[in-house]
């Protein structure tokens, strides 16, 4: 691994981190550091839209106050480069919960899944951004 691969991969964890935080904090305009304004984001795998960057942020700032106890953690990506890109997919956990309150596991509401993500990134002169995103089950990949 040359030094340019392993500053890609570092940025590109980052870019993972970034998405987890923008969902959990609601902090809807840090997507703008992780998607190019015509990436496809589809949740419609858990039940959810489909759109660009600027319909998602708003389908998720109208959703998502919800569950104001948002969690979602992110596992070792594999990482492919491509000519064109990188294909990214990496494991998940979530959990979204009716309160920012310690809850029990069987609290109505509540709800935890996991899965996989996966990216499809492009470089740009604003460093790795997602033009293609979407989530399935495990099991699914």
């Amino acid at each position: 691994m040359d030094l340019r691969e392993i500053a890609d991969r570092l940025e590109i964890g980052d870019l993972l981190a970034r998405y987890s935080y923008a969902i959990d904090s609601g902090e809807w305009d840090l997507l703008d550091t992780v998607f190019t304004p015509d990436a496809t984001i589809d949740y419609t795998s858990a039940g959810g839209a489909k759109g660009t960057r600027a319909e998602m942020k708003a389908w998720l700032a109208k959703v998502l106050p919800a569950w104001p106890g948002r969690q979602h953690l992110i596992g070792a990506a594999t990482v492919t480069f491509t000519p064109g890109g990188a294909e990214v997919t990496a494991p998940f956990t979530d959990a979204l919960a009716p309160s920012r309150e310690a809850l029990a596991a069987t609290a109505p509401g509540l709800i935890r899944g996991g899965g996989w993500y996966h990216h499809s990134l492009v470089r740009t002169p604003d460093g790795w951004r997602s033009r293609s995103w979407s989530r399935n089950r495990p099991g699914a990949r």
